[in-house]
This record gives C-alpha cells, structure tokens and sequence, in this order.
C-alpha cells in the first residue's frame, strides 16, 4: 500500500486550491498495487517524475495500478484556478492532458528529494499557480463560492435551490459549472451526495440505508443503490462488505 498524505495549502493559494494529495509507494519487483479512487467533481493538476498532467472531473469510479517506486504531488484545483489552465474543461472529463510545465516539474521533482519535501512540493505547485492564475476576476471568486455552495451544503438537492441561493438564473450557473469544472450543477449535487453517503456507511457500517437515503434527498433506497452502482460500479451493500474506494 502506498503512503498518502493529504495537506492544506498554504494562505497565499487557499483560494486555488482545495487540497495538496501526495502518494508514496514502493512496490516490490514484480507486483502491483490496485488503488482504487472516487475522485471528487474537479479538476486536479498532477506532478509526477515524468510529466505534469491536468485530470479533468470524473463520472465514474477508477483505478490506477501501482509499480515500482515512485510519487505523485497532486492539487484539488478550486474552480478560480481552472480557467488558467484550461480553454474547455468539458474535454477533460473522464480524461487527462499532459501540461508543459517544465519549470515545474523540475521545482517540485528537487523538492521531493530534499528533506522537507513535502513541505517543498506544496510550496513549489502553490507558487506555480499564483503566478500562472494572477489576480483573481468577480467571476472566479464567484465560481469559487458556486463550488463550495454546491459540494458543502446539504439543504441544495437541485441546481434550482442554487441558482435562487446565488442570485442568478439557472442558465447561468450551468454555464458557470461548464466553464470552471466541465460537469453541469447536478452531476455536483449528485456526486456530493454520493460522497455523504459513501462516508456514511463506512463510519456506521450498521446504519440504515434507506435512513441514509431520506436524510440525503434521494427518492427511496433504490434510488442510492442506483447512484452507487452508476459511479461505484457496486451497491452500497457491497460497498459496506469492504469495497472501499479511497477518496482523493
């Protein structure tokens, strides 16, 4: 199994980034390791030793297999920073596109050999994105609080409540969606719930699902099942017998 680390970033890229996810492994010679994931609804921007890649929001449960040694220094973009980045994020769902970053890719590979290197590769990744975004736009600050309405408040269980919660048309909100994370405010709800729930049962591996589905909006249990089967791959029962994705 790898080593995984989750970290805040720092004052200066808050606004940018939700969180820096820094994975270590060291496979033995002829094996791999499976790392399943449920990627949240957004972009991340990826540094390997290799190359700099730049996913674009998921539909659908993945994996990734393992070999060797290696790291990987990845950041959970907020929604200001996509539009530096990217023309079309649409393009990028369920898919991946390498960046010509060669600066930084060399910053963060010298901060990972060091002694502080996590520390070093936060701050490298951070610093490349302030200078590559700039100042931020009304939009972009905008779009941040779009995201966080959407992924944080369990009271919007339609795009309709946030439209009327952000004082725009729904119209607008779904370009906004399109533009700064290529998935329409639903799929965002929906996912978001889907997190919940997933995060419910693995802290209550007893709780009642159809309890778990009323309290989340869904319309009955086989509504959930659907959600988990679509994204999972699995029902939620499944999922509480020890099919745990880890979240990214």
């Amino acid at each position: 199994m790898p080593e995984f680390r989750r970290i805040r970033p720092p004052q200066g890229a808050v606004d940018l980034v939700e969180w820096f996810w820094i994975p270590e492994w060291d496979i033995e010679r002829g094996r791999s390791s499976r790392q399943h994931v449920v990627a949240y609804p957004a972009l991340n921007l990826v540094v390997g030793p290799e190359a700099v890649e730049l996913t674009g929001a998921t539909t659908r449960a993945g994996f990734r297999d393992l070999t060797g040694r290696g790291w990987a220094v990845g950041a959970l973009l907020r929604p200001a920073a996509v539009c530096a980045l990217v023309g079309n994020p649409s393009a990028l769902v369920d898919t991946s596109e390498t960046v010509d970053a060669p600066e930084l890719q060399d910053a963060v590979t010298r901060a990972m050999r060091g002694e502080e290197r996590h520390a070093g590769a936060v701050a490298a990744v951070s610093a490349w994105l302030v200078r590559r975004v700039g100042p931020l736009t009304p939009v972009a600050v905008q779009a941040n609080e779009m995201a966080d309405l959407l992924m944080t408040d369990a009271t919007i269980l339609r795009a309709e409540d946030a439209a009327a919660r952000l004082r725009m048309s729904l119209r607008t909100l779904q370009r906004m969606t399109h533009r700064h994370v290529g998935l329409p405010p639903a799929a965002m709800i929906r996912r978001r719930r889907l997190q919940e729930a997933a995060q419910r049962i693995r802290d209550d591996p007893g709780a009642d699902l159809a309890r778990i589905a009323a309290e989340l909006g869904y319309a009955d249990h086989s509504h959930l099942t659907n959600d988990f089967r679509a994204v999972l791959g699995v029902s939620p029962r499944a999922y509480r017998a020890d099919q745990r994705p880890a979240d990214r």
